[in-house]
């Protein structure tokens, strides 16, 4: 199996195992009665699987971008050096001159 399949089937993990801490912690601390709601309704444990399905779904896709974006990207270009430029070109400095007055009328009707 792929490294990449691997690390997403990882991630999705982790991802819905922190919904279920989520949704555990909000029924927990009975966040707007959410306890009560569960607990004296019919569809109670219905409510919280879908709770932890959408919330799962949502964490496992943070989980995944999140080690996606901290993989490190190796560059085997070799059109930019260490400073960012590219190779060839170096900044010089330029003075910039203006006739007298130019500045001092400008945006003045």
């Amino acid at each position: 199996m792929p490294d990449l399949i691997k690390m997403y089937i990882r991630q999705t993990a982790i991802g819905f195992v922190l919904s279920a801490v989520f949704v555990a912690l909000l029924l927990y601390m009975n966040v707007v009665n959410l306890w009560h709601l569960v607990t004296h309704s019919d569809v109670g444990f219905l409510a919280v699987f879908l709770l932890w399905l959408f919330n799962g779904i949502v964490f496992a896709g943070v989980q995944f971008g999140i080690s996606i974006m901290l993989m490190k990207y190796d560059d085997d270009d070799d059109d930019d050096d260490d400073r960012g430029h590219p190779v060839g070109l170096t900044p010089i400095r330029v003075e910039a001159t203006a006739p007298r007055g130019t500045v001092r009328n400008f945006g003045k009707n």
